[in-house]
């Protein structure tokens, strides 16, 4: 068999798909994620902006002047 991985945007998908997975009486597990939902926003837009060009690189012997 195969496992998906489903990624809600807000609570109330999560309990849509909860629902629907419960009455086609699917087994599932729910994890959560250990890292706050905020803080994984701000990487993420940190990546995006470092891939637009957005980002300022220094050298490790610049770092410490």
């Amino acid at each position: 068999m195969e496992t998906i991985i489903v990624h809600p945007k807000n609570k109330e998908q999560l309990s849509a798909l909860k629902a629907f997975i419960k009455a086609l009486k699917i087994d599932f597990t729910v994890e959560k994620s250990p890292y706050n939902p905020e803080f994984v926003a701000k990487i993420k837009r940190g990546q995006e902006q470092i891939k637009a060009g957005k980002g300022v690189s220094i050298s490790i012997e610049d770092m410490w002047k």
